[in-house]
């Protein structure tokens, strides 16, 4: 085994605490785990919290594949001013007075309901997302003026879970979003439409894809527990795929490990049914309890997409 590898191949779910970045809890899982091969899906703010998926070792290779795109997540927002960053940790760059409707729960529930729907948004000027090869957080940080494009966004769910009255006026909401949707800009857009100004002050993401909190580890717990609690706690690979799976026998398995093409046969797929495979549909390939490979039909044949020799364990839990 290499320098720096701990022979562990799986997905985890780590609950993200605010504070820390994306990549620092990357690093506390590679000094944890004693593996240098460590990466996440979907990264998450530092103000902010909840679901972040990891891979460890040959699981590093399936964060691209996984299906994440749709999140759900719990934030809160206070109304009187919008900020640089539309969160808590910008300046504040624009106030306005809070209407007493904005007091009310019935009208707080209508119009966060009414941000079910698909629309353009504008994202924050404080984003990742990159500008003539920058990213728009570094030119808004130097003072440029940064205009990005509108990006097209689905909310597919929005609900009222608390109000808060007191020196701030404050929403807490839940929400179940498309990819690319920032929360930060919800808020800055909610304020708006309801006579006032608004920015986040906290966000907490509660689903990313299929996995939720409840398969979720604390970093804490992590740490203390290193590999043994990590193999215990992983996640179900082929769950997370969502591909279509089956079981090979021994056979396949020496073929598979050659990369010779093995039949299609026939395939499980995530309702229960058995069916062939479509014509170019990646299916999981699972032996012995791991994921180890995941392959695409071509005729009559799967051919090899990405082989994974020692297995990426967790198949069959949860």
């Amino acid at each position: 085994m290499k320098r720096g590898q701990s022979g562990l191949n799986c997905l985890l779910a780590v609950d993200k605490p605010v504070g820390p970045s994306s990549h620092d809890v990357v690093n506390r899982v590679r000094r944890a785990l004693g593996e240098r091969r460590v990466g996440h899906a979907g990264t998450l703010d530092p103000a902010a919290s909840g679901v972040l998926v990891v891979g460890v070792g040959l699981a590093t290779r399936l964060l691209g594949m996984l299906t994440l795109d749709e999140k759900a997540y719990e934030a809160t927002i206070c109304f009187g001013a919008e900020t640089s960053t539309d969160d808590a940790e910008g300046e504040v760059t624009r106030t306005a007075a809070v209407p007493a409707e904005l007091s009310d729960e019935a009208f707080a529930a209508r119009s966060v309901a009414a941000l079910v729907g698909s629309f353009d948004q504008v994202p924050p000027s404080f984003s990742a997302i990159s500008v003539d090869g920058r990213r728009a957080y570094d030119r808004a940080r130097h003072g440029e003026q940064v205009e990005l494009e509108a990006r097209h966004v689905t909310i597919h769910d929005a609900r009222l879970l608390s109000l808060e009255v007191g020196e701030r006026v404050c929403w807490t909401f839940y929400c179940h979003v498309s990819k690319g949707t920032y929360v930060r800009a919800l808020a800055r857009d909610l304020g708006r439409e309801v006579g006032s100004a608004a920015h986040l002050v906290s966000l907490r993401r509660v689903s990313s894809g299929d996995v939720g909190l409840t398969s979720c580890v604390g970093l804490e717990e992590l740490e203390a527990g290193g590999l043994p609690f990590a193999a215990d706690h992983c996640l179900d690979p082929v769950t997370a795929l969502g591909y279509p799976f089956r079981t090979l026998s021994a056979s396949e398995l020496e073929d598979v490990s050659f990369g010779r093409r093995i039949e299609s046969g026939i395939v499980f797929d995530h309702a229960g049914a058995l069916r062939e495979p479509a014509q170019h549909e990646l299916v999981s390939l699972v032996s012995q309890g791991s994921l180890v490979g995941v392959w695409k039909r071509e005729g009559s044949t799967l051919t090899c997409e990405a082989n994974f020799p020692q297995g990426i364990i967790g198949v069959g839990r949860g």
